[in-house]
């Protein structure tokens, strides 16, 4: 190495290394390694009997190293876990401990092949026979004991997040595996995948704000979707009775604990079913996921509340929730001045001009829903906060629909899906006022062909997985959340 180089820049160092493996011949990036087993499979292959013990090739990332005279240790990490090595210099050779102890950074992936033994702690090791570089880091890992520490570099590089913090990488993995669940439940249940468009002619299906795009060679605009339900209802329309759609909506609106711009939704879709049967279908899926990923109906959060998702879930009506919060019987048939002037006492934060509803909802969403920490079925929503779903038997000036809030926070709204054309047009035209060029009229002639009676749900996927993992926020649940761009140098 040039003695020149200053040791204190990291990057330099490594540099005048890579230069001096490539002196001697060595490939610093190779283009593979036969990894035969992950570290998982060869710590499961290790047997008692030491001199039949099977030879392994493993590779990984180098997180430890603990050089000495004739003999050294590394540790590993790959996919699976972590695993131990031991390097001897009257086994490898003396040019390749050399190499070992003058080449190799924290950092740098390595091929290693050799047999397995137990150490006097009782750490099932591979004995290393040889080893090759198989791919140079030229960056430092975090320091180990404490990893990434600013939330904006987690987020950023959420890959050395990865590295450094075991619990983080688990969430991730756990959310794979709640996903793939979810699949596999909705299947058996004889639901059908399918994927529609995310750029869309009308953003429909909820009342948010999307991304604008222009489509060049339509010469038309085009938006981003914000929900999956209108195109999943059309194949309602189509004859498929029970179908699912897992995938990404855009709203440009605001960052938050509990809001990203992007962020996945599962919507699903049964015709001869109904709001009461779309409970039926999210309690068995969570029940799927305790029994099949988690192994317990009972999760902690990171403040140490637990949440109890088994035996039976609380239902409460709507109205009856915003009663008992503002101790008014007469609330819904109160002015809406009166109901501003009770949030203005209340420090409830509310834009005056704001409809009569969303006045009593911004009431809900502040005061009532972050209450709403063991399963919960709010139901009989009012009419003008959906208009997709069928008006309620009992009370017309509400809808048959569920809100399911769990953790504080709306997890699965759910719906009798509104299937009169006609009437499905009002509430349309009701909810777009004078902007009615936003009616997606496509969905409309489709509805006209007639849809069955059907239940639909929609799941936010990063709401559940924080609710399921007790972690505090979406972007922790969310490998790569949305961050304003770096700024250039």
């Amino acid at each position: 190495m040039d003695q020149n180089i200053d040791t204190s820049d990291q990057f330099a160092v490594r540099q005048a290394k890579l230069a001096g493996m490539r002196e001697q011949g060595l490939d610093p990036f190779r283009s593979n390694w036969e990894q035969s087993q992950t570290s998982a499979e060869a710590i499961d292959a290790w047997i008692e009997d030491e001199d039949n013990s099977p030879v392994v090739s493993c590779a990984g990332r180098l997180i430890a190293i603990r050089k000495m005279g004739k003999a050294s240790f590394a540790r590993i990490l790959d996919r699976a876990g972590t695993l131990q090595l031991y390097f001897k210099r009257d086994i490898v050779g003396e040019e390749a401990y050399d190499h070992f102890k003058k080449l190799l950074d924290l950092g740098d992936f390595i091929g290693v092949k050799g047999n397995l033994f137990k150490t006097r702690t009782g750490e099932v090791t591979l004995r290393v026979q040889s080893f090759e570089m198989v791919s140079k880091a030229m960056r430092p890992l975090p320091e180990k004991w404490h990893g990434l520490q600013d939330d904006d570099q987690i987020y950023r590089q959420r890959y050395l997040d990865l590295i450094s913090n075991t619990d983080s990488r688990k969430v991730f993995q756990t959310r794979s595996k709640i996903i793939r669940c979810i699949r596999n439940y909705l299947e058996s249940k004889d639901f059908i995948e399918v994927e529609t468009p995310i750029l869309q002619a009308e953003a429909g299906g909820a009342a948010a704000r999307p991304f604008e795009t222009h489509f060049n060679a339509l010469d038309c605009p085009f938006v981003l979707r914000i929900a999956l339900e209108l195109y999943l209802k059309r194949l309602l329309v189509g004859g498929f009775d029970r179908v699912f759609e897992i995938g990404r909506n855009f709203r440009n609106e605001g960052l938050s604990r509990r809001h990203n711009p992007e962020f996945t939704m599962l919507e699903v879709y049964q015709a001869y079913s109904d709001y009461r049967g779309m409970m039926d279908l999210i309690r068995g899926m969570v029940g799927a996921i305790c029994d099949e990923v988690l192994g317990t109906t009972q999760i902690e959060r990171h403040d140490g509340v637990v949440i109890e998702l088994g035996g039976d879930w609380k239902e409460a009506r709507y109205k009856d929730l915003v009663v008992a919060e503002t101790g008014d019987a007469d609330w819904f048939s109160r002015t809406k001045e009166e109901k501003l002037a009770y949030c203005d006492r209340e420090g409830i934060e509310v834009d005056p001009e704001r409809e009569d509803y969303e006045v009593t909802n911004a009431v809900f969403e502040k005061r009532i829903e972050p209450t709403l920490i063991q399963p919960t079925f709010v139901t009989h929503l009012p009419k003008e906060l959906i208009p997709l779903a069928k008006l309620s038997a009992d009370d017309p000036d509400t809808i048959e629909v569920f809100e399911l809030c769990i953790n504080g926070q709306e997890i699965a709204p759910a719906y009798s899906e509104q299937n009169d054309p006609f009437v499905q047009r009002q509430q349309l035209e009701a909810q777009a006022g004078e902007e009615t060029q936003k009616i997606d009229e496509e969905f409309l002639l489709a509805l006209e062909h007639g849809m069955p009676p059907a239940g639909g749900m929609g799941v936010g996927i990063d709401r559940l997985i924080i609710m399921l993992t007790g972690v505090a926020s979406i972007r922790d649940v969310i490998l790569f959340p949305s961050l304003k761009p770096m700024p250039k140098e």
